[in-house]
């Protein structure tokens, strides 16, 4: 038998009487952004639900992370690859709310991956790279073309939501004849929390270390950069100073991330990004992210999405990217109700990026 706590209506005074990080959770996480983290609908439903009975975010998603392990454990192969995700996806919402990178969120975070690992290796459809850096290595996952390859993309999320987030989008590239590198770049998912490696001034070496790894792997392919919030502002300030990229995306990305306010609770988590003490030092590092900024290969294409009810960019500040951007060859698109990242309209967003990727890199069909 199946057994659900079933859907619960959050009537605003039914959440105020929910403990405070109850409460952020649901709010921080709403349906979409918890599915567009790869938590399966009926799963992203089933957490709401125990948290609004009186259970903490981590332990419900822990709990439910168990009951898919398990259920995998008597699946024939293509459902235990299913369960396996769903798995791996829950235990990344376990750890979603913590601000500080103790033991515990290492573990949790460690675990997450080895699920996502063991329906890797039973799918076949991604594997698993450590790429060599001047500094620590940087972690990914590699989603190879599927049939004839023609280009090649590094895929790099934000200051939450990494590689594994992200692997929807790793799908729809492949699927198109693109080789997918789903990259934890410094500050993010398996190269933060198992190699050490945070984001400091010196981040564009470590993106060149991984340029450098898929132009390897893809044998004189076009190459392009898709980044996802903090990341698209990093893709930017990356593309305009490395002529081998043919081809930009930023989905959500600020025009100058230093400016995010400091006494926003948020910043607790751009500071474990960076690895400081200090908003300050935190702030510091942010500014050598220039994605406004001009350089050797300035007039790279640039595609740039936009949520018009996005929360942290609003529709003047999209606009003043938009406007000052160093490349003349940029596409705009708004989703006229679309959230931070799209994750409303995450089919929409991915099948956008991935044929405008390749229509740029490669042309059309």
């Amino acid at each position: 038998m199946f057994d659900f706590t079933a859907r619960q209506t959050e009537a605003p005074d039914r959440v105020a009487s929910l403990s405070p990080d109850a409460q952020a959770a649901l709010a921080v996480y709403p349906l979409e952004r918890t599915m567009g983290y790869g938590v399966n609908y009926s799963d992203a439903v089933e957490l709401r639900a125990r948290v609004l009975q009186g259970e903490s975010w981590q332990s419900a998603a822990e709990t439910m992370a168990e009951i898919c392990q398990a259920r995998a454990a008597t699946a024939g192969t293509v459902t235990q690859v299913a369960y396996l995700r769903r798995a791996s996806a829950l235990v990344r919402m376990a750890q979603a709310m913590m601000m500080e990178d103790t033991d515990e969120r290492r573990t949790i975070f460690a675990r997450a991956a080895d699920l996502y690992a063991q329906a890797a290796e039973l799918a076949g459809d991604c594997e698993r790279v450590l790429i060599n850096t001047t500094d620590k290595p940087l972690a990914g996952w590699m989603f190879p073309a599927v049939n004839e390859p023609v280009a090649a993309v590094i895929v790099i999320g934000g200051t939450e939501g990494w590689a594994m987030d992200f692997d929807c989008l790793g799908h729809a590239l492949a699927t198109r004849g693109i080789h997918a590198l789903m990259l934890d770049a410094p500050g993010q998912g398996e190269t933060r929390f198992t190699h050490g490696h945070t984001l400091s001034a010196d981040w564009r070496s470590a993106f060149s270390s991984a340029v450098d790894y898929l132009e390897d792997r893809a044998k004189g392919l076009p190459l392009g950069i898709i980044g996802n919030s903090m990341g698209g502002s990093l893709a930017m300030a990356y593309a305009a100073g490395d002529p081998r990229i043919r081809a930009c995306c930023n989905n959500g990305g600020p025009f100058a991330p230093w400016m995010a306010p400091t006494e926003s609770p948020y910043f607790a988590k751009i500071m474990a990004f960076c690895g400081v003490e200090t908003a300050a030092e935190a702030t510091e590092v942010l500014k050598s992210v220039t994605p406004m900024e001009a350089g050797i290969n300035a007039d790279y294409p640039l595609l740039f999405l936009h949520g018009a009810e996005d929360h942290l960019i609003s529709n003047p500040v999209a606009q003043m990217l938009y406007d000052g951007t160093p490349t003349e060859d940029i596409r705009m698109v708004t989703f006229s109700d679309g959230d931070h990242c799209l994750y409303r309209h995450r089919d929409d967003r991915d099948f956008l990026i991935a044929d405008w990727t390749r229509a740029r890199l490669v042309g059309r069909d």
